[in-house]
């Protein structure tokens, strides 16, 4: 497989720049066998049948992205600090411009938060804050702004609207740097017509990366390595998840962040709890041990996302699920319409994984 084999002409009027208003009212394309039908997120309620189980991501994404400026520099020296995962030492962190930037030196944010350099690499650093624990978490949500995607990013600052747009109703564990967003699809009344339809839900965590968006770089697709990211299954999810396939239920993952978890824990054919950083990295021909089905945006070509919709509908099919999609209008990406990809009945879902992953804490 080519990385070229997964390109495609995407009109720059289709990037969604904002997010339907209500959550519900953006439209959704239910591509099941040859059929394809146009709807809208509201609709899910007649898509979804009772006995499926929603697999959703409560991760909750921290306004990780900082403006400051440098205390060593002679003149004020602006920086943009993007936060990627707690360590040891603090944070590491993206630093635009990163070259400058010395060991040892302070960059203030604001007069509650600041940071010491106590490493640097070649693509990023270590930050060391001033606070930790409770306090850390309330001075960056007064300093931080929402870590937008680069695409939106680059159109446009984010504001105190993206505080809720870029948060999906049920987020409750910190740390994701980038939203689980076919997620952001959801409002309560959604959540509570699913419920009385007879449709389940089981939550997990994944805190997505910044490395989400990296584009692939190597034109043979099977020597990517994936960027790893932490997530969690408890034994609670382990168990609703088989005891629904045990019944002939569908699991549906909610957005490929909680499709890679749940195919990452069910790495012996069967979900078990599992903890830890994983970096399955899903690419056709890819045999899918417990995902019936996957609800998800439109994503970016040559990505990592398109792949994985690739391996679980088919690169041809993904192909005309797309164009449908630009034809039609559809608005791409994270703040984008949706889609609920239903592939056809596989024969056999413990069958050995085709590519890499972490092992199971």
């Amino acid at each position: 497989m080519k990385l070229s084999d997964f390109d495609f002409d995407l009109p720059e009027g289709l990037i969604a720049t904002r997010p339907a208003r209500p959550r519900t009212a953006a439209r959704l394309l239910v591509a099941q066998g040859d059929a394809i039908r146009d709807l809208h997120v509201f609709d899910l309620v007649d898509v979804f049948r009772p006995g499926d189980r929603l697999i959703l991501n409560n991760t909750k994404v921290i306004p990780a992205r900082l403006f400051g400026r440098r205390a060593r520099s002679e003149t004020v020296a602006r920086i943009e600090i993007t936060l990627l995962e707690p360590v040891p030492q603090g944070w590491r962190a993206l630093a635009k411009p990163l070259r400058k930037v010395n060991v040892g030196e302070v960059i203030t944010f604001s007069d509650q938060l600041f940071a010491t350099v106590v490493a640097k690499g070649e693509a990023d650093l270590i930050l060391e804050f001033n606070v930790a624990g409770v306090a850390f978490d309330a001075a960056l949500n007064t300093t931080g702004a929402m870590p937008l995607p680069p695409y939106i990013a680059a159109l446009r600052p984010a504001d105190a609207q993206d505080r809720s747009d870029y948060q999906t109703v049920f987020a409750k564990n910190l740390g994701a740097v980038a939203a689980p967003t076919a997620s952001l699809h959801f409002d309560e009344e959604l959540l509570a017509a699913l419920v009385a339809k007879g449709v389940q839900f089981t939550e997990v965590t994944l805190h997505v990366g910044a490395g989400t968006f990296l584009p692939v770089k190597v034109e043979d697709v099977a020597t990517h390595r994936m960027h790893a990211e932490w997530g969690e299954v408890t034994a609670q999810a382990a168990a609703e998840i088989n005891a629904t396939r045990a019944a002939g239920g569908r699991i549906i993952p909610v957005g490929t962040t909680a499709l890679r978890l749940i195919e990452t824990a069910a790495a012996a054919g069967r979900v078990e709890p599992w903890v830890g950083p994983t970096d399955i990295f899903i690419y056709p021909g890819y045999v899918f041990r417990v995902t019936d089905a996957l609800m998800t945006n439109f994503h970016l070509p040559k990505s990592t996302l398109l792949l994985l919709v690739s391996a679980l509908m088919g690169v041809e099919r993904i192909r005309a699920i797309y164009d449908h999609a630009i034809g039609q209008g559809y608005r791409f990406f994270s703040y984008g319409d949706a889609s609920v990809l239903i592939p056809e009945v596989r024969e056999s879902r413990t069958l050995p994984m085709v590519p890499q992953g972490s092992a199971a804490a």
